[in-house]
C-alpha cells in the first residue's frame, strides 16, 4: 500500500507566493510519475506539473513560468513551487504517484488566492 500526503496550501493574496510539499510511503514503492493536479469549483482535474518517464517535466500551459515542480529522490517527495499566484490558481490540489502501474493519490491541500 502506498501513502500520498501533501502539505503547503493556505491563502494568499494575488502575487503572492505558495510552496506544497508531496511525500509517498509504502511498501515496494517504486514511482514511475510523481506530479500535481488540481480541481476548481465546478471544473475538472487537471494535471499541473509532473515528472514523468524519460526525466522529463510536464507542465500545464497556464503554470508555466509561474509554477516550478521538483524533486527529493531520497525522501520520495516532490515540492510545487508557486509564484505569482492569481485567483484563478484557486483549487483544491492534489498530488499523484504511480507506482507499479497503480495511481494513489492524496487527500488534497486548499489553495486560496485572493484578489
Amino acid at each position: 500500500q502506498v501513502q500520498v500526503v501533501e502539505s503547503g496550501g493556505g491563502l494568499v493574496q494575488a502575487g503572492g507566493s505558495l510552496r506544497l510539499s508531496c511525500a509517498a510511503s509504502g511498501t515496494a514503492l517504486s514511482i514511475n510519475v510523481m506530479g500535481w493536479y488540481r480541481q476548481a469549483p465546478g471544473k475538472e482535474r487537471e494535471s499541473v506539473a509532473a515528472f514523468i518517464p524519460g526525466g522529463r517535466i510536464r507542465y500545464a500551459d497556464s503554470v508555466k513560468g509561474r509554477f516550478t515542480i521538483s524533486r527529493d529522490d531520497a525522501k520520495n517527495t516532490v515540492y510545487l513551487q508557486m509564484n505569482s499566484l492569481k485567483p484563478e490558481d484557486t483549487a483544491v490540489y492534489y498530488c499523484a504517484v504511480t507506482s507499479r502501474l497503480r495511481d494513489y493519490w492524496g487527500q488534497g491541500t486548499q489553495v486560496t488566492v485572493s484578489s
